[in-house]
């Protein structure tokens, strides 16, 4: 199983994928803590996510009209834009990419807990970092515990999970998976004679990591050292850590 971390940023268009629309696992947790969010003011909320007003204004209305709001397409994978969901570039995945991706992939959220592709989704924004009472708990790691990871288990079984997330997603499940089942990726570019982690580089490479998993079938560590997308290069694979350098 691959996980990546949702996107900010989200998509009204329209894909004519025949990927048929599922309910999300834990639509009743998203519905509850929706709630709560409608009850801030644009005000309130603008505090509480550190955004600017008009964006504060708009998930506002979001959380008043939550699932009132769902546009023509509903379904996750087709909503999310920013660079790990561009360079995976699902709306160009054929039938049976799109049938792999959606039985392999997931998408970690801070208020639907988990999301398949294929899963119905109200657009939202709420980062998993952010601090907030949330029926009684003091932040989502906290309103979360071990449910979302509990259900990637079970999923799992004895397969391996790549984690293609930032660290703010995957710490919501981190303490509660098996590390020595857990595969990590580094993604680090050369520049002035030393390897460091740019964002942005780093963002859409696990995008394009996702993709070459997903259009390789790949369920082991084997072949993973072939990637080559945007320069990479395989550099090491230490403690379930793939390492790619790019210059």
């Amino acid at each position: 199983m691959i996980v990546i971390s949702p996107a900010k940023r989200l998509s009204e268009n329209i894909n004519d994928n025949t990927l048929a629309s599922t309910k999300p696992y834990f639509k009743k947790e998203a519905d509850s803590l929706a709630k709560e969010l409608a009850l801030l003011s644009s005000k309130q909320l603008s505090s509480l996510m550190n955004v600017s007003d008009g964006i504060a204004e708009l998930n506002s209305k979001r959380y008043k009209n939550w699932n009132k709001n769902i546009g023509s397409e509903k379904r996750a994978i087709f909503q999310f834009e920013g660079d790990v969901f561009k360079h995976l570039n699902a709306t160009k995945f054929n039938e049976a990419q799109t049938n792999y991706m959606n039985k392999n992939l997931r998408i970690l959220s801070g208020i639907y807990g988990l999301l398949r592709p294929s899963d119905e989704m109200s657009p939202y924004r709420l980062e998993m970092g952010t601090k907030h009472n949330f029926n009684g708990s003091k932040n989502l790691y906290e309103f979360w515990g071990d449910k979302i990871a509990k259900k990637i288990n079970n999923e799992l079984g004895g397969s391996l999970l790549f984690n293609l997330a930032s660290e703010e997603y995957f710490s919501a499940i981190s303490k509660y998976v098996d590390t020595e089942k857990t595969i990590n990726f580094k993604f680090l570019s050369l520049s002035g004679g030393k390897e460091k982690v740019v964002g942005v580089i780093a963002k859409r490479a696990r995008g394009e990591m996702a993709r070459f998993l997903i259009d390789n079938q790949i369920e082991s560590t084997d072949g993973i050292e072939k990637f080559s997308c945007m320069g990479f290069k395989f550099k090491e694979f230490n403690n379930n850590c793939f390492t790619f350098v790019s210059s």
